[in-house]
């Protein structure tokens, strides 16, 4: 194994927690870096399977809080409607992301130009959600209604699409259903347990015959740096979003974007 391909592997690794929870696009950044750095993974497991790191920075942070919703759940009625809000938010994931999963790999993952356009799109929708004066309904994750989760869930669907990002879309779409920032966002953590973990459990099952020893060190390599980044952006994002909005987040996607669709016309 190249030293180089390790060094790849450790950047993608931390540009996948940094970019995981905030609303740019995880998987559309690594797509990018790795077909400008011409970073090859088997079936493009890599970028689905270092997601692992991420999740693992959530468990870690919110620990204490998930220990006293399980310690919660067998006799609060308000922690288990929260926990069946997930669940059911989580279940269009499941169905369109299984049906759609050889799509998903084997064509918009290969879309370099799909996915810059999909992050000036969502940059734009986000400059346009942040200047809206929108009135929250909901301030507390735990508040909300079966219907509002549903609805979220259906909008994360959208993130199947390269680029668009799944934090984007489940905080433009409960922004735009009635929650203020920092519940959005911060149900979109949440969201993202039962979502990523899915998706890595499927995408093992459907690769496990093509997986090598190469591979799983190197996905190794970026779980580790995926979950160190995670956790520095859990820690921090949701005081930042509650004082400072998306708007940061927005001119990224723009100017990520415009790059990359630049540097792909003049590859040509």
């Amino acid at each position: 194994m190249e030293s180089q391909t390790i060094v790849e592997a450790l950047f993608l690794g931390l540009l996948e927690g940094l970019t995981e929870f905030i609303p740019v696009s995880s998987t559309g950044h690594l797509l990018l870096a790795g077909h400008f750095l011409g970073f090859e993974s088997n079936g493009k497991t890599f970028e689905v399977l270092i997601q692992l790191g991420a999740i693992l920075a959530i468990l870690t942070v919110y620990f204490s809080r998930l220990l006293k919703i399980a310690r919660d759940l067998p006799s609060d009625p308000k922690t288990r409607r929260f926990v069946t809000g997930i669940l059911v938010a989580f279940l269009p994931a499941v169905v369109i992301g299984i049906l759609a999963h050889d799509v998903i790999k084997t064509v918009l993952f290969e879309s370099p130009m799909l996915i810059c356009v999909m992050l000036i799109i969502g940059g734009l929708i986000l400059l346009w959600v942040d200047r809206l004066n929108l009135k929250p309904r909901y301030t507390s994750v735990m508040d909300y209604p079966l219907s509002l989760c549903l609805k979220i869930g259906l909008i994360q669907c959208f993130a199947m699409i390269p680029g668009t990002s799944r934090s984007g879309a489940t905080i433009v779409g409960a922004l735009l259903l009635g929650t203020d920032k920092r519940s959005a966002a911060e149900f979109s953590f949440f969201l993202a347990m039962p979502t990523m973990a899915g998706a890595f459990a499927y995408d093992l099952f459907k690769n496990r015959h093509i997986l090598t020893f190469n591979d799983a060190s190197l996905i190794g390599v970026g779980f580790v740096a995926a979950f160190i980044s995670g956790v520095f952006v859990v820690r921090y994002l949701l005081d930042y979003v509650s004082r400072h909005g998306f708007g940061l987040f927005a001119w990224w996607r723009l100017v990520v974007g415009t790059l990359g669709l630049v540097a792909l016309i003049l590859m040509r």
